[in-house]
């Protein structure tokens, strides 16, 4: 990568669809401060263009992410933006589905990044890792509270690489595609999100997201506040006469 080219990219692959891509390929696509102001720029918009509906994130070179740059550590710091978390994304609230399109090492913060996404595809020869113990360090970015427990002790402590079929397994990718397919498994599930109500999406990604971990009763009374005006929008009653006339739902945009 020249000196003078942007830490990410970003491109309108299909209409709607806004791929953001890092790229540091001679780091493996390693996040310092300036790819994390970029990546975070990227995100705010995604989040505030109304003419994007779904967001695909991944690696430039063959590559996800290596994580944290160690290298400029010493100087930058952890390379978060305010409240957002690594590189504006492992602790924001962004309304719009992503899709991490995984190939190579998604590695500590960059498996991070992978989990914050809403879905994941992954070629059979991509891995997960979390070696921050290996450097003295804490994966503090979502790798010890997202994980499924067992897999997160074994990931964590052990500082083992996870291969993307093995996660596959753990539920841990939604598409395992070969080597040079998980861009193209991420834009089809995109579209597959597209074709539905965007309000109806974007409710959905909350309840999930402002639920989880809680019981059954204390969800109720955080999704019955979101999900009950669903019902009574023109979006609902569209969404049933499409199907009752058997033809494609026709949503406003």
């Amino acid at each position: 990568m020249d000196s003078h080219d942007p830490a990410v990219t970003t491109a309108e692959p299909r209409p709607g669809v806004l791929l953001i891509t890092l790229n540091r390929p001679r780091v493996r696509n390693a996040v310092d401060r300036a790819l994390a102001v970029s990546l975070d720029s990227a995100l705010t918009r995604l989040e505030s263009d109304p003419s994007l509906s779904v967001g695909i994130l991944t690696g430039a070179g063959g590559h996800f992410c290596s994580g944290m740059d160690l290298k400029a550590f010493p100087e930058e710091g952890v390379p978060l933006v305010a409240d957002r978390g690594l590189a504006g994304l492992t602790r924001a609230r962004i309304r719009k589905p992503l899709v991490a399109a995984v190939e190579g090492a998604a590695v500590a913060g960059g498996f991070e990044l992978a989990l914050a996404c809403d879905l994941i595809t992954a070629s059979d020869t991509a891995f997960f890792a979390l070696p921050e113990v290996a450097r003295g360090l804490v994966a503090a970015e979502g790798g010890a509270v997202r994980l499924p427990y067992h897999v997160a002790m074994e990931m964590l402590l052990t500082a083992i690489a996870l291969p993307a079929p093995d996660a596959a397994r753990y539920g841990l990718v939604n598409r395992l595609t070969r080597e040079g397919g998980a861009l193209d498994a991420a834009l089809a599930l995109a579209e597959r999100v597209q074709a539905h109500s965007r309000d109806a999406v974007h409710i959905t990604k909350r309840i999930v997201q402002d639920t989880r971990g809680l019981d059954d009763h204390t969800a109720y009374t955080v999704q019955d506040p979101l999900s009950t005006p669903v019902f009574t929008t023109g979006a609902a009653t569209e969404g049933a006469r499409a199907f009752t006339e058997k033809r494609p739902p026709a949503w406003s945009r």
